[in-house]
Order: structure tokens, then sequence, then C-alpha cells
């Protein structure tokens, strides 16, 4: 999906991610990928430039197999003049500075892809959606 380069951009596609993923993945799952989305986006809009025509490219993928499934999100805009993202150590009174802690807590894998026309910043999700025998506590 395409969203404005603007703070409302974020709402759009966490509305939209909401829509499509709330019948198929588990409630808990679905809250963890809404936040990194509107990271993602909010990260986009704050530090990167539009691509043309003054949006930002949202997508994400599920693949599932009989027991798990993954998940990617990922984020296009036209990059910065900067070094893309990346984690930095905020000051305990800074305002900012601790979202890509965020998402690198909860996905699996998170990471920046640039070429000559902007960045892509995805953040994958590993879920096991049965119990696994191996996994169980014992005792």
């Amino acid at each position: 999906m395409v969203v404005p380069h603007h703070p409302g951009g974020a709402r759009l596609a966490r509305h939209r991610l909401a829509a499509e993923l709330a019948d198929v993945v588990p409630p808990t799952l679905l809250a963890d990928l809404i936040a990194v989305l509107a990271e993602l986006v909010g990260n986009a809009v704050r530090h990167a430039r539009p691509l043309p025509g003054g949006v930002i490219r949202v997508a994400w993928r599920l693949r599932r197999s009989a027991d798990s499934a993954r998940i990617q999100l990922r984020v296009t805009d036209g990059g910065s003049a900067g070094t893309g993202p990346k984690l930095r150590i905020a000051e305990l009174d800074a305002a900012d500075g601790r979202g890509l802690h965020i998402v690198a807590g909860l996905a699996t894998r998170w990471g920046v892809e640039q070429d000559g026309m902007g960045q892509r910043v995805w953040a994958e999700f590993d879920r096991v959606s049965a119990p696994r025998p191996d996994l169980l506590p014992v005792g």
C-alpha cells in the first residue's frame, strides 16, 4: 500500500494491517506487528525523504507452514542524507531514540536495504503457531 509521507500515514498503515491480519494471526502478534509498523513508518516520516509523489510504500507478507508463520513488514522511502536507520543509545531524558530498540526487541530480525532509489527497512517475525512438544515445560 502507499501512504502519505505524513504522520497520518502511520495511522492508515496500522489500520489496514490490523484489518487484513486480525483474523489471521494471534492478537499478541498483531499488537507487535502494529507497534513495529508504526515505528518504521514514523521513522520514515521523521528521518527520510518521501518517494516521488510524496509517499511511503508499506508492504507485508505472511508465509505459513503447518506449525509456524513468518511475517515480513517492509517500509520503503526515499532515503536520507545520513547513514540510514541504526540502533543508538538514547540518554535517559531523551524524548526519542528508542524506536529501533523496540523494533529489535519485538521482531525476530530487522535490516535496511539501500539502492539508488531510496531505502527499505524491514522486520521479520517468526512465530510458532502451535506448541512444539520439545518446547513444553518439564515437571
